[in-house]
């Protein structure tokens, strides 16, 4: 593990009422006083601090959930298997992390209660195609079961990190202690 180095980052996960938001977030976060979960945690070697906010879906919290949605870093868009309103109504979540960010934000397709294949209503075939257009990963999850659910965070943390640090994708890494400046400056020959 390197140092003292500690990532931290905001998650907000949204999606409907009843599609698992809270469930998937108790499984592996610590409630706070508000509607978040905390949890410090080793992922590929270093340190994170992460801050799960868990979002109402209904739309009496709009209001609130665009706050939720300023102060996220990433998100997670949940809806269940066996609702098709909840998968259809992932664009209105999108179109608002979009709005608020402005821009491509990093996103996670979740589709919750994948223990329950016989009331399934959408399809895994329709959360990756949907996963496609958005530009993101796609997962399928049982917050019952935990089935994914580790996975789920991960993902999304990896993510937010390859925002922050695109130069590791390359397998580059470039020498942070020295000022851009003081390299430039390495580069130059001086003739006598």
């Amino acid at each position: 593990m390197s140092g003292t180095e500690m990532d931290t980052w905001r998650i907000a996960v949204l999606g409907d009422g009843g599609v698992g938001k809270t469930a998937l977030a108790v499984q592996t976060y610590d409630p706070t006083l508000e509607d978040g979960y905390r949890k410090q945690l080793i992922l590929d070697d270093r340190m994170c601090m992460v801050e799960v906010i868990d979002t109402a879906g209904q739309d009496e919290y709009a209001t609130l959930r665009d706050q939720w949605i300023q102060e996220g870093e990433g998100f997670i868009l949940v809806y269940s298997i066996r609702s098709r309103s909840t998968f259809d109504r992932l664009q209105i979540f999108r179109q608002a992390v979009r709005r608020i960010k402005r821009g491509e934000p990093t996103l996670l397709l979740v589709g919750n209660q994948c223990d329950m294949v016989a009331d399934r209503e959408v399809s895994r075939e329709e959360g990756e195609a949907l996963a496609r257009q958005f530009g993101c990963e796609f997962i399928e999850t049982s917050a019952k079961t935990a089935q994914n659910v580790d996975r789920v965070f991960s993902t999304i943390l990896r993510a937010l990190r390859r925002t922050k640090e695109p130069y590791k994708l390359e397998g580059v890494t470039p020498n942070l202690a020295e000022p851009a400046e003081t390299k430039k400056k390495k580069r130059k020959c001086t003739i006598l």
